[in-house]
């Protein structure tokens, strides 16, 4: 089985640190580093986890907040997918062809 490896991005945090609250903050810091992004592009860095970083960006993040490649990329292992719940005879646990019923409503005559 091989294992399946994953990362952690701690861009938001390592920033926050060092008093840089705003995605703004970063893009003209990049912009005196020759790495010309838009806002929008700065804001997906700094939010969510990239599945590809130009090295030239990286290495411009490491300089303008003077830290090291650890403290923007945490290795971590992979969650596991949650398992199904089985009962004693094997078979997966739910309602299986059990479904409710719709409701109906009706008025009174009265």
């Amino acid at each position: 089985m091989t294992r399946k490896l994953d990362y952690r991005w701690n861009l938001r945090q390592v920033m926050a640190s060092r008093d840089m609250f705003q995605t703004t903050d970063l893009a003209p810091l990049l912009a005196e580093r020759g790495i010309d992004l838009s806002s929008s592009q700065v804001y997906r860095l700094v939010t969510e986890r990239p599945e590809r970083l130009s090295l030239k960006v990286l290495m411009a993040l490491l300089d303008i907040l003077d830290c090291s490649m650890e403290d923007l990329i945490e290795p971590a292992a992979a969650a596991k997918p949650a398992r199904k719940a089985k009962t004693a005879s094997g078979e997966e646990a739910g309602v299986g062809m059990l479904r409710p019923r719709r409701a109906r409503i009706t008025r009174d005559g009265g």
